[in-house]
C-alpha cells in the first residue's frame, strides 16, 4: 500500500524525511553511486531499529517485557507505520541500485563487443592454399573391420548344405 509523502512526515523524525526524501524520484535520480550506498545503509539501519523496537513494544502490550519508558507501551502502530515507511524508501532506493548494475553491466558488454569486432575486422583473413591441387596430405588407413575370414562363396555353400539336410530329415 502506498503511503503518501504527507503521511510518512507525520510518521518520522527530521532526520529520517530528510533521507527518506532522497529516496523519492527527483532526488533519487540526482545521488551518485557512493552516497545512494551510504543512503541505503542509513535507511536500513532506521528500519532495524523501527523493528526491534515494535517487537520491543509488542513484547510490553503481552507482558512479557519490562518497560522501557515511564509506562509500558500500548500500541505500536506508529513503530509499524514508521518501519513500513523506511522499507518502502528502502525498497526504492535497491530497485534504483539494481537498475544502475544492470545499465552498468549492459554497458561493459556492449563496450566488449565492440571491441570484439574492431580486432576481428582488424584481423588478416587466413591464409588458403595458392594452388587447387592437395598437398600430400593424409594418409589413406585401411579398415580392419570389413576384412574377411572367409571367402563369401563358401558360407553359402555351407548354408546351402545345410538347409538340404534340414528337408531330407523332414520328409
Amino acid at each position: 500500500m502506498a503511503i503518501s509523502r504527507k503521511d510518512e512526515a507525520r510518521f518520522l523524525d527530521k532526520d529520517e524525511t530528510a533521507l527518506v526524501e532522497k529516496s523519492h524520484h527527483p532526488e533519487i535520480g540526482s545521488l551518485d553511486d557512493k552516497e545512494l550506498s551510504s543512503t541505503i545503509k542509513l535507511i536500513r539501519e532506521r528500519r532495524d531499529r523501527a523493528r526491534e523496537i515494535g517487537q520491543r513494544q509488542r513484547r510490553e502490550m503481552r507482558g512479557k517485557a519490562k518497560p522501557q519508558g515511564a509506562k509500558p507501551a500500548g500500541d505500536n502502530a506508529g513503530t509499524k507505520q514508521k518501519m513500513a515507511v523506511l522499507a518502502q524508501a528502502l525498497k526504492r532506493l535497491n530497485s534504483e541500485q539494481t537498475r544502475r548494475e544492470q545499465l552498468s553491466a549492459r554497458n561493459a558488454t556492449a563496450s566488449g563487443m565492440k571491441r570484439a569486432m574492431e580486432l576481428k575486422s582488424a584481423a588478416s583473413a587466413p591464409k588458403r592454399p595458392s594452388s587447387k591441387t592437395a598437398d600430400k596430405g593424409m594418409k589413406a588407413k585401411p579398415n580392419k573391420k570389413n576384412e574377411q575370414i572367409t571367402d563369401p562363396r563358401e558360407v553359402g555353400r555351407v548354408s546351402q548344405q545345410i538347409k538340404k539336410a534340414q528337408a531330407k530329415k523332414d520328409r
